[in-house]
């Protein structure tokens, strides 16, 4: 499609009547209910297999889905060690009054 210099327009053309509708709802969906950040990613990925501006922004986009991602994980596993302290005192404080009566 490339080569042939109707067809390449055709295309782009097409690539922004499908990847902007797409990234316009989902900047719409950020303040209505709806995935918007799903929406602007994926109007961003469809932009961005024709127009190298659109590249840009999804490159920020996947670089803070994955540190979004690293804190989810981390405060996971913060919330998973402060449960387990709470149950080992919790039994620590069982076996105590128990051994009190």
């Amino acid at each position: 499609m490339h080569s042939h210099p109707v067809l390449h327009w055709t295309w782009r053309v097409a690539v922004v009547l499908v990847g902007g509708p797409i990234l316009l709802a989902g900047i719409v969906m950020c303040v209505t209910p709806g995935p918007g950040i799903g929406g602007i990613v994926l109007g961003l990925a469809v932009l961005a297999t024709e127009f190298a501006w659109a590249g840009k922004p999804l490159r920020l986009a996947r670089r803070w889905g994955h540190y979004a991602k690293e804190n989810a994980v981390q405060a996971q596993h913060r919330h998973q060690a402060r449960k387990e302290v709470r149950r080992a005192r919790k039994e620590g404080s069982r076996a105590r009054s128990s051994s009190l009566r």
